[in-house]
């Protein structure tokens, strides 16, 4: 199973509520066994680069699926949808757990010095 990050954007004003409490908390029962990471949310934020202006970075999850296809479909229950918000949806390539690397990374092929 592939690992997948779920960022969830939101609008600026938006505040959680007890009542949109039980709704995530619904969504992330959910999604069951492919739930890896509740992840938590995001409160206070600073931008760097280019981000949408009309949102604002909410949370994260991580999630197991076969593919993107099936992260996505897993994606579209999210309440951030519901309440004018986002979710970005990526697959991750693991190169480090928690503080330590996974593993080197593999060489690039055809790649001489």
């Amino acid at each position: 199973m592939t690992e997948f990050v779920l960022t969830y954007r939101t609008l600026p004003d938006y505040v959680g509520s007890p009542d949109t409490l039980a709704v995530w908390d619904e969504w992330f029962d959910s999604l069951g066994r492919n739930l890896i990471d509740r992840g938590n949310p995001v409160f206070v934020r600073k931008t760097l680069g280019t981000c949408d202006a009309e949102t604002a970075l909410g949370g994260y999850s991580l999630i197991g699926a076969d593919d993107l296809q099936a992260a996505v479909a897993l994606a579209t229950g999210c309440p951030a949808l519901n309440e004018g918000g986002g979710v970005e949806v990526g697959e991750l390539t693991i190169l480090n757990r928690g503080t330590t690397r996974a593993s080197k990374p593999a060489k690039a092929e055809g790649r001489r010095r």
